[in-house]
């Protein structure tokens, strides 16, 4: 451009779009985005966009939440008194459950109830009892002083005077030597196996009587007198009396069949009793599954049953404190119901604690299996220190097995097998535990201990065969 053309250009002012001179600059349209080029841009904006559409549908999602988790637990609010309560009655049902089946089993089961009895005749204190009480009764059927007076008529109507009045003044200590004979010689039947024998025929016997007794059916060897159970001692004074004519004693032959009574225990109500028999009887079976049945519903039920399980198992061993503890009240109540001239102390203790040492057993049964419950449900949970625990029981096995290896013990395939079935194996073992606990005839408190050690060492012998070889993340935890 020259000079000449800069001064026209000057002088004009601004032209417009078509050159005109004095027309405005029309201002910019809207400029839009330019289309992507290429196909991986294209790719690549779907992709973002579809981001963005999951990132507003996490928040609104997230914003929803709180509303819906109040919702859910609104609705849940139900579950957590459901479950105390259902567990707190099966709890409650436990003790009255182990009395059932001890009251069924004592009378539904002779051997059972033979079992309970048999010990009784081995106790001092119940032989010392026994043979006052059986003493007294031949010594009352046999009148030394009577037989001593009469033997004395007789020498002097023999014309032996002499003799007659010697005998008539030593009648006092020949009685006294008869009683004391009589005294020894039955403190030794009543502790010889023979009067053991005869004690548990007795007893056999006598256990018809305390279904008549408990059914309200009627009397058998096994009474009740002026409300105390009773025991009929008539084939006990039968083998007192062999022994003493055996002894030379041949007056002892004289006595006739007599049926003094022992009493055992005080029934003043019995009536009660009888209706509270037929009643446990009844349910002997419904009781026990029942109460089973409310701790794990109010297991199921619960939110978090780990922790349900812990309480229910807690608190079954708690229920069988209690029953202990009710155990030891009744105690101190029937022993002071006892009167000395009825029952000496000491044997009074040895006849309740024998009758109630199979409630006992059963109760320390059930509160070892609570407690083991709840330690193994805690011991499988996330807290921290049972993680820590099961961390240090598999780092003590792994060292066993490092040092195994470094002797040359391998596993093989054996080794690779259990590997690969280790849960079921667990399972397994577990389930073969239960089996043997449930069909076992008379488990007790040390049988339980027994078995979860067997346990233990069985599921250590599976993780030290197997354990080694699985996956580190099926390991961990």
């Amino acid at each position: 451009m020259t000079a000449e053309d800069s001064e026209r250009a000057a002088v004009a002012g601004p032209q417009g779009p078509a050159g005109v001179p004095g027309a405005r600059k029309a201002p910019d349209a809207p400029r839009t985005p330019a289309a992507p080029d290429s196909q991986d841009e294209r790719d690549e904006l779907e992709r973002l966009r579809a981001e963005v559409r999951e990132l507003r549908a996490q928040a609104r999602q997230q914003d929803g939440e709180p509303a819906q988790a109040q919702a859910r637990a609104r609705r849940g609010r139900w579950r957590t008194p459901v479950a105390a309560v259902a567990i707190a009655v099966g709890c409650v049902l436990a003790p009255v459950s182990v009395l059932g089946v001890w009251a069924a089993n004592q009378v539904s089961n002779t051997d059972r109830y033979v079992a309970n009895m048999a010990p009784l005749i081995h106790d001092p204190a119940i032989q010392h009892a026994l043979s006052t009480r059986i003493a007294d009764e031949i010594t009352s059927q046999i009148d030394v002083q009577a037989l001593v007076t009469q033997a004395s008529g007789q020498l002097a109507g023999d014309r032996l005077p002499r003799v007659s009045a010697l005998l008539r003044n030593f009648s006092g200590p020949i009685a006294s030597a008869v009683d004391g004979l009589i005294g020894t010689t039955v403190s030794q039947a009543v502790a010889s196996p023979a009067m053991a024998v005869v004690w548990v025929q007795a007893n056999r016997a006598a256990h018809a009587g305390i279904v008549r007794v408990l059914s309200g059916e009627g009397n058998g060897s096994l009474t009740v007198v002026n409300g105390e159970v009773v025991l009929n001692l008539g084939p006990l004074i039968t083998q007192v009396k062999e022994q003493l004519v055996a002894r030379g004693l041949t007056i002892a032959d004289n006595i006739p069949a007599v049926n003094p009574t022992f009493p055992l225990f005080a029934a003043p109500n019995l009536s009660k009793a009888q209706t509270g028999y037929r009643l446990l009887l009844t349910l002997k079976w419904v009781l026990p599954f029942l109460s089973l049945a409310l701790l794990a519903a109010g297991v199921w039920v619960g939110r978090n049953r780990r922790r349900w399980l812990i309480g229910a198992a807690l608190g079954l061993a708690g229920s069988m404190l209690v029953l202990a503890v009710a155990l030891l009240i009744a105690r101190a109540v029937y022993l002071n119901s006892v009167p000395q001239t009825v029952l000496p102390s000491d044997a009074a203790t040895v006849l309740y604690d024998t009758l109630v040492r199979f409630i006992r057993d059963g109760l320390r049964v059930l509160l070892v299996v609570g407690l083991v419950v709840a330690a193994g449900a805690f011991l499988t949970g996330p807290s921290a220190a049972a993680v820590g625990m099961r961390r240090a029981v598999r780092n003590g096995i792994g060292w066993l097995r490092e040092r195994g290896a470094r002797r040359g013990l391998r596993a093989g395939p054996a080794g690779a097998w259990t590997a690969a079935h280790i849960r079921l194996l667990r399972i397994a073992a577990v389930g073969v535990a239960v089996l043997v606990f449930v069909f076992w005839g008379q488990p007790t408190a040390v049988f339980v201990i027994v078995l979860v050690l067997l346990l233990l060492v069985v599921l250590g012998i599976i993780e030290l065969v197997g354990g080694g070889l699985r996956p580190a993340a099926t390991a961990s935890g």
